[in-house]
């Protein structure tokens, strides 16, 4: 573990190790600006760079880009300006480093409890691409629904699937989220009927993104083997979904409605820098290989061994309440603060991933698709095997059928009114974790029509 001069606790998810950005305000300082999380303060990077701090070469030439209320001018300059402002605040922040240590006036201008501040989406997202790259999540969809012979599509060991996702609901960590409502199929009549009315099957979606730093010109593909160039940094993602409303809407294009409402992500961005001490082999491609552009060389081919939890807290007015129909759903009018007990429902780990961010980016720019600094690419539903492995609702209750109970004795097939997600991620390092912090949001009733 690297020393700092700041305080950081034992089990802190933000040593100097880690050094991750995101936005923040304050109530004195309402404009948004970037900052980097260390221990429990927040270091002002908008006044780091003011007070002449950060005056590397790179960073000299761009001296506004953390003058920014996102980080889509940072992100944009690569990898030269990303080392530059690391080592700069390994440097500044480090024990034997007495520039902001010994200088109180500065320090308390620059460094800030990160229990006063309030978090803000870290970049202006322009796009937003999720995946289905977990072997594990698609195969258990597979059997649910084609049954054991026929779990995988014939496409799925050739290319990353995914689809393009809804950008502008993409909200911060702390987010209520509202549950939506939609056309669904209730019962067996021929020909089906549909009802529109709030979904009652509702279900967290277990995720890790990427946010594109450089992106590429129209029609120019990113090769695999530089693609990861391309990576700025990564959060955990909640891709909220409404299983009811997907069933009946998902035929012939994919997801629209059951996914567009909402898709939460955890506030810091960990850099690839931070995580390179936990880089692990992703599972072999062999049977079949993939075809040349998304083929990786064996040192290139890794994932990170990143731990992953989901916690589900019930409030204190759904707490026991049994589910809608069995089938999950709303609790009336429940709201409020979450105050139950946590109970953790998924145990997953971003190492068992089959097709990694590199591949992805690579198939997304294949056809000349622009990236652009900022834009989103999320791993879809990360499972693994295991008791609580199944990344979402849909899994761990084999679509609503065997509820999973909470430590409150209550149980869930899938989300009731009231109930908070709490998703978490770190890497265990000797004596420090590099972790993202939490992923939170808690569901509100639907709208009023």
């Amino acid at each position: 573990m690297l020393a700092s001069w700041v305080p950081v606790p034992a089990d802190s998810h933000f040593p100097l190790n880690n050094l991750p950005y995101g936005v923040f305000s304050t109530a004195t300082s309402p404009l948004p600006r970037p900052g980097v999380a260390i221990g429990d303060s927040v270091l002002d990077l908008a006044a780091v760079q003011r007070a002449g701090l950060l005056s590397g070469p790179v960073l000299s030439a761009a001296n506004n880009c953390f003058q920014q209320p996102v980080l889509n001018a940072f992100m944009a300059l690569g990898r030269p300006a990303w080392a530059e402002a690391r080592a700069t605040l390994l440097r500044l922040l480090s024990a034997d480093e007495g520039v902001l240590r010994d200088d109180v006036a500065l320090r308390s201008r620059l460094l800030l409890p990160r229990s006063e501040v309030r978090m803000h989406l870290p970049a202006a997202i322009g796009d937003y691409t999720d995946f289905y790259a977990s072997r594990e999540h698609a195969t258990n969809i597979g059997i649910m629904f084609r049954g054991r012979e026929n779990a995988l599509q014939p496409n799925w060991l050739h290319l990353p699937v995914g689809y393009h996702g809804r950008a502008s609901s993409i909200v911060v960590s702390g987010t209520d989220v509202r549950r939506p409502r939609g056309q669904v199929v209730r019962g067996t009549a021929q020909p089906p009927v549909p009802s529109f009315e709030a979904s009652a099957a509702l279900d967290y979606e277990l995720e890790v993104g990427c946010f594109i730093g450089p992106g590429n010109e129209l029609g120019c593909p990113i090769p695999v083997e530089r693609a990861a160039e391309h990576i700025f940094g990564y959060v955990l993602v909640n891709d909220w979904s409404a299983r009811d409303i997907q069933r009946w809407e998902y035929v012939p294009l994919g997801p629209f409605t059951s996914k567009n409402f909402a898709t939460s992500i955890s506030p810091w961005i960990v850099t690839p820098d931070a995580l390179e001490p936990f880089a692990c082999s992703a599972p072999p491609q062999d049977d079949p290989q993939p075809l040349p552009y998304l083929r990786q060389r064996p040192g290139e081919r890794t994932n990170y061994d990143i731990q992953l939890e989901v916690a589900i807290q019930p409030s204190s007015s759904s707490s026991g309440c049994s589910t809608e129909g069995g089938g999950g759903g709303s609790a009336g009018d429940a709201g409020g603060e979450s105050s139950g007990q946590p109970t953790v429902v998924t145990r997953s780990n971003l190492r068992t991933m089959y097709w990694t961010l590199p591949q992805m980016i690579a198939h997304h720019t294949a056809g000349g698709c622009p990236l652009r600094p900022g834009d989103l690419l999320a791993s879809g539903t990360l499972s693994c095997e295991g008791p609580l492995g199944a990344g979402c609702l849909q899994e761990a209750t084999w679509g609503g059928s065997r509820p999973v109970r909470l430590g409150d004795g209550s149980e869930r097939t899938f989300l009731l009114d009231g109930d908070t997600v709490v998703m978490s991620g770190y890497c265990q390092g000797e004596g420090y974790r590099v972790g993202f912090g939490e992923c939170r949001g808690m569901v509100l009733p639907a709208a009023e029509l």
